[in-house]
């Protein structure tokens, strides 16, 4: 495709705004799924393939995007997982001397829709305002009234169980069968580069179906358990949640990464809220107040725990802080080896302030396994 090949396409908001633009070639079919927006300015690649986008359009604040195409080594599943991509300036023709392809062809071969030309700006400045909310994608332009009908079809993120869409579908091993350290990862939409944090920590690791069973994960006789990042809301996760229970009950090593975090904080009877836009980039502010210093970090969530909840639970404590909104961003639970954080320390893309955390998570392990 050319840049000159334009074709008209339109954005219709579940609140009825409409932004439009041009994309290379009418689609196929509508695209759908919530709004959302990340402030990244580097790691489109990585954005675009994490299993935690999935059922959402994005829109990139970055207002240049494809500049350095994409390279095969650096996606964090096995396909493009959001709906659809909005941006302001697509670049086609990649000017990085290691790219494998141009982002243009990358997303043409998942045939994921893109619309280009946006006023990205007043758009996410719209829904900061406004809130997350469902939208639609189409090239046919001429008929909003019927594209509306469509989208009110379309289920809210409240309530919506999306790990399944993305969960492997059979346990894969990784990493050194000889290593002292056996890790069970629940994988709810689990990327990439976690499990290469752990791999390269020497860990064998061992990635479980999204609705593995406790008992499914100890017969393989892990030393810890990790529950992993993922889509879609945490409540109707209740086997994941039950998991959990397991897990902190029977003292096994636990560490939630994400939807992981908010899955523990479930399973302690503290509740989620679906937030007004969610956390998405990778310049996020976070405190750790055990040892009160701050770090920046890599953030893709919609939902959060209840802080009051958090605050009045006598067996949970707060171990990080979001220093833009307070909100909570990391828990401990009291007198067991469990600790969940919401946002993401395996990066990719990101900083990697907050890859001390596997480092905590294998000493959790070492220690639990000289106390047994």
């Amino acid at each position: 495709m050319k840049y000159n090949l334009k074709t008209p396409a339109v954005l219709l908001l579940a609140d009825g705004t409409v932004f439009h633009g041009k994309t290379t070639e009418k689609f196929s079919s509508n695209r759908l799924g919530e709004i959302c927006f990340n402030t990244g300015m580097t790691g489109y690649q990585e954005i675009f393939t994490d299993p935690s986008y999935f059922g959402q359009i994005m829109v990139t604040t970055n207002a240049h995007i494809g500049n350095y195409g994409v390279n095969s080594d650096e996606s964090e599943s096995d396909s493009v997982k959001i709906s659809g991509l909005i941006c302001k300036n697509f670049s086609f023709t990649p000017s990085r001397v290691n790219s494998d392809e141009s982002l243009e062809n990358f997303l043409e071969d998942a045939h994921l829709p893109v619309i280009f030309d946006v006023d990205t700006r007043a758009l996410v400045s719209h829904i900061r305002k406004n809130g997350a909310m469902n939208a639609i994608m189409s090239t046919d332009t001429g008929d909003l009234d019927a594209l509306m009908k469509e989208l009110d079809q379309h289920p809210s993120m409240k309530g919506l169980e999306l790990a399944s869409k993305v969960s492997t579908k059979k346990a894969y091993t990784l990493g050194d069968k000889l290593s002292d350290h056996r890790i069970a990862v629940l994988d709810l939409g689990t990327k990439q580069n976690i499990l290469r944090r752990l791999v390269d920590r020497g860990g064998f690791i061992k990635v479980f179906p999204y609705d593995s069973s406790f008992e499914d994960l100890m017969e393989w006789n892990p030393t810890g358990i990790v529950i992993s990042n993922g889509p879609g809301d945490p409540e109707p996760l209740t086997s994941a949640i039950e998991l959990a229970k397991k897990c902190i009950s029977n003292e096994v090593p636990t560490f939630g990464i994400c939807l992981g975090h908010q899955i523990i904080a479930l399973s302690e009877g503290i509740p989620t809220l679906k937030m007004h836009t969610g956390h998405r980039g990778i310049n996020h502010p976070i405190q750790n107040l055990k040892t009160g210093k701050s770090e920046i970090t890599s953030q893709n969530h919609g939902f959060t725990i209840d802080k009051e909840s958090t605050v009045n639970n006598s067996q949970v404590e707060i171990s990080h802080i979001h220093l833009n909104d307070q909100s909570v961003a990391g828990v401990h639970i009291k007198g067991k080896p469990c600790f969940s954080v919401q946002y993401h320390p395996e990066a990719g893309p990101g900083p990697n302030d907050a890859t001390y955390l596997f480092d905590d998570f294998f000493d959790m392990m070492s220690k639990q396994k000289v106390k047994a």
